[in-house]
């Protein structure tokens, strides 16, 4: 009696008068099989139950068969109606149904499972009952529910998601991560990541490298690289990116010892974010250098050295040389140092030891723009060999190591009094529109303390 009740069981679901030994042989067939069944007649009474259902739920078939419907030991009562209605329309519906519900087991657990269930006819073809066949189903879908998320992340994901190998080769990449990175979604697969990054891609690296050896770190890392903007274009510029990083080690769930398939690398854009942050910081660190400037220039009795002052503190984390001209003439214009910072290395701006001798700037020079424009001038020798920017910076009378250039005009009380030059080496970015705001606040202070040592020391 372990799979069907003995009485009234063939009569409803199997044929009228079944041969000898019938039963027996339908229920060691049923309590063979892999998948648990059981099967419920038109009344929804249970008529079946095998030892796969017995071992999933707990329920010997002698407490299972019998019984009407589920409601109360294999179904929560809250849910008993639905499932007994799902399973029973399978009556009227053609082929196979199928349902996920969770059943309650002997011992008062849960388990989620999928059932198929189909009609039984009886010998005048109208519906007798139903057959259920069904099996845990936690591990499916567990593995459907993986498949479902790799699969939006890479679709549909709001950040890149890159799968690398363990030679450090993109295998797989997200819609995201293939813009990000300026190429298509196959053009970038099985590539060094050094043709697709240029500054950052050994930091990139050494981090892939460490998690394929070490395994996931603590929390994620902000990466700076720089990204082609035309990869696949000759001389193709670059663009330098902020990504906020994490990193997980894969490995073969299928192996008895971790096998490295590679890494997954999820990175967000945080380039705004971050250049906002560093902007504000700049902005409270210039901010500071010039009220500590101006408490450093009050206590000093000569006015050009409160001069010097203001330079140097300007100078810190802003630029590597100032030079300081004062105005001699201006028609046409005539410049004449008196004080600059040593050529060779960093050190304090001080006053020049041939003060008085005019600075023969060549014709076009951006010193001479700024006095005739009354306002900033900047120049760049841009991305050239370190001979030419030598001879770049030797040829406007600039220490040989400047590369980048900012003239800011010197002025008092409606006068220009001169222009005060800020120079920055190699490895330091060109000055920008803030950079020129920043330096015209410096001059103006340098520009007060000055005009209170007119006449110059000429």
């Amino acid at each position: 009696m372990s799979a069907s009740r003995r009485s009234g069981t063939t009569d409803e679901l199997g044929p009228e008068e079944p041969e000898p030994g019938g039963a027996e042989l339908l229920a060691a067939l049923l309590d063979g099989m892999d998948a648990a069944l059981c099967a419920l007649d038109a009344d929804g009474v249970v008529t079946h139950w095998n030892r796969e259902a017995e071992r999933i739920l707990g329920w010997s078939a002698a407490e299972a068969v019998g019984r009407q419907g589920f409601s109360g030991w294999a179904v929560r009562a809250a849910d008993a109606a639905e499932v007994e209605a799902r399973l029973l329309s399978a009556m009227d519906a053609p082929g196979r149904q199928v349902h996920e519900f969770a059943l309650v087991t002997k011992d008062g657990g849960r388990v989620l499972v999928r059932m198929q269930s189909a009609a039984v006819r009886g010998g005048d073809g109208k519906p007798a009952g139903v057959y259920c066949a069904f099996s845990e189903v936690h591990a499916q879908i567990d593995l459907e529910r993986s498949i479902a998320l790799s699969e939006a992340l890479f679709e549909h994901a709001s950040w890149g998601v890159v799968l690398v190998d363990a030679d450090l080769r993109p295998a797989v990449v997200n819609e995201h991560a293939a813009r990000a990175l300026g190429v298509g979604r196959t053009a970038v697969l099985g590539r060094p990541l050094a043709d697709l990054l240029g500054q950052g891609v050994e930091e990139l690296e050494s981090a892939l490298a460490h998690v394929l050896g070490e395994g996931s770190p603590p929390a994620p890392a902000e990466l700076w690289v720089s990204v082609r903007t035309a990869p696949d274009k000759e001389g193709g510029g670059f663009e330098r990116r902020c990504w906020r990083s994490g990193f997980v080690r894969l490995a073969s769930p299928l192996a008895e010892e971790p096998v490295p398939l590679g890494v997954g690398w999820l990175f967000l854009d945080v380039t705004e974010a971050k250049q906002t942050e560093q902007e504000a910081s700049q902005l409270r660190f210039r901010s500071q250098q010039l009220h500590r400037a101006a408490r450093a220039a009050a206590e000093c009795e000569d006015p050009t050295e409160a001069a010097t002052v203001h330079l140097d503190f300007a100078l810190a984390g802003f630029a590597d040389h100032a030079l300081v001209d004062v105005l001699a003439g201006e028609d046409p214009v005539r410049l004449v140092r008196i004080a600059a910072t040593p050529a060779g290395a960093p050190g304090p701006c001080l006053p020049v030891s041939r003060a008085g001798i005019p600075v023969r700037y060549p014709e076009g020079h951006p010193a001479p723009q700024c006095v005739a424009r009354v306002g900033s001038v900047r120049a760049s020798a841009g991305a050239v060999a370190p001979e030419r920017a030598r001879e770049w910076a030797e040829t406007r009378q600039w220490p040989e190591d400047s590369v980048h250039a900012l003239c800011a005009v010197l002025r008092s009380r409606g006068r220009t009094l001169g222009v005060v030059t800020f120079l920055r080496g190699p490895g330091r970015a060109p000055f920008e529109r803030p950079d020129a705001t920043y330096a015209e606040s410096v001059t103006a202070r340098v520009a007060a303390s000055l005009d209170l040592a007119q006449p110059f020391p000429l």
